[in-house]
Order: C-alpha cells, then sequence, then structure tokens
C-alpha cells in the first residue's frame, strides 16, 4: 500500500509509521552466500558476492539493530500503530535520540570504516595491542607500508571489526586478515590519544657522552652505521617478527621514526631495498648489552641483610694513549654518518698483528706511487748511530721533550723498547698530508679511536686479518724461501747427521714451536677484529699479498669516483 505525504510547510504532520517487513536477516544472508557461491549459475555467484560485500552486510545489520528498536517500541505502545505513529512524530529531529541528545554540544564518537586492497601474503605495516580497556589498538604503523601510504589509520585507533566479523584480539585480526586476500575493510573506532598522531617524525641528533641519541624534534634526514649484526628472528623482545629489518655490522641505515623509545623504523640503504622495518633503539640494546645477572655480578659484594656494597671506585684522568681502557665501558651501537660526494682520504691506516703483512704492503704502496702515498718518519729517544741522519729513519729528541709532547696529547701512538722512547708525533702526519699526498700509517689498534674522531686526519681504515693455518703456513715459508724471515727450522748442515734420531727430534720441536705461532697469531687476529671492528672501513684476509695489493688500490681508486659514508664530525 503506498501512502501519499503532503508535505505542508507551514503545518508539520505526522510521519506515519514504517516496520520492518523482517528482522534478523542475517541468517538469512548467510544462508544464501553459502549455497549459491559454489552455484553454476553466474547470477546465483553474482548475489552471492553481493550479498558477502562488507558494506551490504552492514547495511542488513543496521537495519535488524533499527528494526528491534522500533519492535520494541511497537510492544511499549500496546500494540497500537496509532499510538507508536504519535510516539514517532519527528517534533525533536529524530527517531531514535530524545531532544537532550540531539541538541547536545558534546562531540559524538565517530567509527569509519577504512577500505584496502592489498597485495596477497604482504604485511599491512602496521603493529597492535591490547590496551588497559581490552581493546585493539594500533600501536605503530610502519612508514612506507599500505596503512603509511593510505593515512587513513593513525596509532591509537581503535580496530572493531573485519570485513563485518569482529576482532578482541591480535590473533583474530592475523586469522581475518588473512582470509581476507585482497579486499580489506576495517571498522575502526575513535583515536583513544590524539597525541600519538605526532608520530610520524624524523630525528634530531644530539650527543651524550660522546654516543649519538636520536629524539623527536627538528625535522632532518638521519642516516646511522650500524656497528653490530642484527637477526630479527633470534630477538625475543621484538613485537612481531615479520616486521623486524636484518642488517650488518657497517651498514647505513636511514632512520624513519623514533617515537617508539624501544623500537626505530628504518630502512636498510646498503641493502638497496624498499623495505622498511623494526629495529632495537640505541637506549633498549644499550640496556639488552649492558645487562648483568645478579648471580653473575662480581663487582659487588654483599652486606647487613643482603644488601650489595659497591666496591670504592678509583677516579683517573683520561688519556689519549689509555683510551682503549675507557672504550671497554662504551657501547657503540649505531653511529651517525652523512653521504658526502667522492673526495680523497688523508690518511691510510693498516691495522693488523704482526705476521699478516701489513708493514710489506705499506712499503710496496709507497714505493709503488711515491707522489701519492708517503708515511710518517717516527720520533725516538735513542741516541743516533753511525751514519744516522736526523729525519731520514727516526727523528732524534730529547726525553724531556717526547716526555712534555706526551703530557699535551701530542702523539697518536708511543712506547718504550730497551728504555728509549719511540712513537708517532701528530704533526708528523699533517706535514705529509700538507704535501699533498696521503698519508699511510702502520699503527696499532688503541690510537684508532684518535684517528676516528680526528676531522683533520679522515682516515681510511683497513684491517688486514690473518689467513687460515694452512694459508698462513704458506705464506711463511715463502718468506723463508726468500730469507726476508726468521725461522725455527733445524739446520741440516750441522755436524749432526741429517738420519739421525737427535736431528729428526729437534726439527719436530721446531715445527711444533712454529704451529704454535700460527695458532697464536691466528687466535689474536680474530680477537683484534672482534675487538676494534667498529672502526674498520675494510677487511681484507691476506691469503694472496698480490690480491691484498691490488684490493687496496682499485679501492682507494673507486673512493675518487664514488660518494662516501663518513661521521658526521668530520663535516658539522
Amino acid at each position: 500500500m503506498h501512502i501519499n505525504i503532503k508535505l505542508n510547510p507551514t503545518k508539520s504532520e505526522p510521519v506515519p509509521a514504517f516496520l520492518p517487513a523482517h528482522l534478523n536477516n542475517k541468517p538469512i544472508c548467510d544462508d544464501i552466500i553459502r549455497k549459491f557461491s559454489p552455484s553454476r549459475r553466474l547470477e546465483s555467484r553474482e548475489l552471492a558476492k553481493l550479498l558477502n560485500q562488507p558494506h551490504f552486510r552492514a547495511l542488513i545489520r543496521a537495519h535488524d539493530e533499527i528494526g528491534y528498536l522500533y519492535e520494541n517500541r511497537l510492544k511499549a505502545a500496546g500494540g497500537s500503530l496509532a499510538k507508536l505513529e504519535k510516539i514517532s512524530q519527528r517534533k525533536s529531529g529524530g527517531y531514535l535520540f530524545p531532544p537532550e541528545i540531539i541538541n547536545s554540544t558534546m562531540p559524538v564518537e565517530t567509527i569509519k570504516m577504512v577500505g584496502l586492497r592489498r597485495i596477497p601474503k604482504q604485511p599491512l605495516g602496521l603493529t597492535v595491542e591490547l590496551d588497559e580497556h581490552k581493546q585493539l589498538v594500533v600501536a605503530r604503523i610502519l612508514a612506507g607500508g599500505v596503512i603509511d601510504r593510505q593515512g587513513l589509520l593513525h596509532p591509537g585507533d581503535v580496530i572493531l571489526e573485519v570485513n563485518g566479523t569482529p576482532v578482541h584480539s591480535p590473533d583474530e585480526l592475523k586469522i581475518e586478515v588473512s582470509r581476507a586476500k585482497e579486499n580489506l575493510t576495517l571498522k575502526i573506532g575513535p583515536n583513544v590519544d590524539e597525541e600519538i598522531r605526532s608520530g610520524r617524525l624524523t630525528s634530531g641528533q644530539v650527543k651524550q657522552n660522546g654516543v649519538s641519541k636520536i629524539e623527536p624534534g627538528k625535522k632532518l634526514t638521519c642516516y646511522m652505521r650500524a656497528l653490530y649484526t642484527y637477526n630479527p628472528s633470534d630477538d625475543s623482545l621484538l613485537p612481531c617478527k615479520d616486521i623486524g629489518l636484518s642488517f650488518k655490522s657497517g651498514d647505513i641505515l636511514q632512520i624513519i621514526n623514533v617515537k617508539d623509545p624501544n623500537w626505530w623504523q628504518v630502512k636498510n640503504m646498503t641493502s638497496q631495498s624498499d623495505q622498511i622495518g623494526l629495529i632495537p633503539s640505541q637506549e633498549l640494546e644499550e640496556r639488552r648489552k649492558a645487562f648483568v645477572a645478579p648471580e653473575a655480578d662480581y663487582v659487588h659484594k654483599i652486606g647487613i641483610c643482603g644488601t650489595r656494597i659497591s666496591k670504592r671506585k678509583r677516579k683517573t684522568m683520561y688519556r689519549s694513549v689509555a683510551n682503549c681502557e675507557f672504550d671497554k665501558a662504551e657501547l657503540m651501537l649505531y653511529e651517525e654518518v652523512t653521504r658526502m660526494p667522492p673526495f680523497r682520504r688523508k690518511t691510510l691506516a693498516l691495522i693488523g698483528v704482526s705476521g699478516v703483512g701489513r708493514r710489506t704492503l705499506k712499503n710496496r704502496l709507497v714505493n709503488s706511487d711515491p707522489d701519492r702515498f708517503g708515511f710518517v718518519i717516527p720520533h725516538t729517544t735513542r741516541p743516533k748511530r753511525t751514519l744516522e741522519e736526523n729525519g731520514v729513519s727516526y727523528w732524534f729528541v730529547d726525553r724531556e721533550w717526547m716526555d712534555q709532547e706526551i703530557k699535551e696529547n701530542k702523539f697518536l701512538e708511543y712506547g718504550e723498547n730497551n728504555g728509549y722512547l719511540y712513537g708517532t708525533h701528530i704533526e708528523s702526519i699533517k706535514d705529509v698530508i700538507n704535501s699533498g699526498r696521503m698519508c699511510v700509517l702502520d699503527c696499532a689498534p688503541n690510537a684508532l679511536k684518535i684517528l676516528h674522531n680526528s676531522q683533520e686526519l679522515m682516515p681510511f681504515v683497513i684491517y688486514i686479518g690473518a689467513p687460515g693455518m694452512e694459508q698462513l703456513k704458506a705464506i711463511y715459508a715463502e718468506r723463508r724461501a726468500t730469507g726476508s724471515n726468521k725461522n725455527l727450522t733445524f739446520d741440516r748442515q750441522s755436524s749432526i747427521r741429517y738420519s739421525s734420531r737427535r736431528a729428526r727430534t729437534l726439527e719436530s720441536l721446531a715445527s711444533l714451536y712454529e704451529d704454535d705461532d700460527l695458532i697464536s697469531t691466528v687466535e689474536e687476529s680474530r680477537f683484534v677484529q672482534r675487538k676494534y671492528e667498529k672502526y674498520f672501513d675494510m677487511i681484507i684476509i691476506n691469503e694472496d699479498f698480490d690480491d691484498t695489493f691490488r684490493q687496496v688500490v682499485e679501492t682507494l681508486d673507486q673512493m675518487s669516483h664514488e660518494d662516501q659514508w663518513v661521521p658526521v664530525n668530520w663535516i658539522y
């Protein structure tokens, strides 16, 4: 039956009550979808697809909820339609809410529907958590993900439903998202914390105790060099393994988001991938690496009532030559770097243990191109010998002068042998640099911190690592053949017959001592590499000397044509 309604602008007429023809329609739709989806008829499958759309299912649910409300009102009116029409007159501007709610100035909580089209098996780029009210809240949004590109969700939003199905836990959300495949519709509740919207911040850089710290602030692009290797699959603290980003020591990381104090959102520039994931922040990794279990704490002693009493601390003045002692308590995990156009480094530092050929490499570099490479002349307090000239092999100086220069930290490194001091003066390095050549240094690892933080020296540090036992034996054998190295082999031309038992015993002992020396070299090389790896720009295992020399020359030539990542303190 059609009822004509005449609109009179001067007199309001009651609006007749329209009652639903049927309620509880959702089970009917579900039954149609289940029966028609496998049908061979195209029309049946199309109907099932239409009824399965999230917006249509939401419309049916809204119809049923409003219909139940009117049905209850009809029961309250005693089943009289006339009485229900009188109650339902549009005098207050609406049917469902009383005038005090409609005319209220208080904000109304809004519900929004977010439609997404995603690639199967690709993460959405968000993490969720349950808040104190047991609501499923968006904890963070990964920059560059599907959610971030659309900009419709924010940290703090409450996820109520996925494709019309209520979700109450992260596991339920994961199940429904995997079922949705391509089309995904999220029902989102009101934001519970508007201040979290400021999470998409780039970072400013603050230094505390010489270690780079990041805090939300000034907008700028920030890059970090990783000084350790990270595998998210081994991290028990990571909120979601799938969004963790792995990296290796030396990789360049672009910092995208630092709102979370424990987890940074980064992109690995070295891997040349657009993936953005989570890595531990400097603060979190410091706490994790510095944690000492109470049962392993031998620094404190137990006092009365189980209290711990710390040992008295000894005050020590910082000396550049002893900086390695202070490095033991410093955790360098990330170093802020910046990209520089191609330029030539001022110094080349060759690091390695005794016996790996670093000094031979230094001499070969200088001899191959004296106009490009130069070496520094050390200072010594040893008296000048016959035919020695000052400034050729050494600078001969007084003990008092050298002691004073050492106190003023003007020596990169120094040591004492047979009562005489030997050392490398920083001004001598600058003299080589000012002559237009790259200064090739053969220094101890303890000097790396001073080199690394020097804006005037700008070193390129190459670590020459010891090869395996067999390769090291071959290198030593080659040196013995050329007479360039002393060895422990037994002299077969001695008065003792080679075939005698004593001769064979002495040669076996010499071989045993040589093997111990080789093992000691390999172990020391690995130890130095682990301890000072954060300062190395390049690591070469010296298995073949000619190949090592070629790699060094090619790398230095390549640096003159490619951009370089250098510490920010070299520039600012």
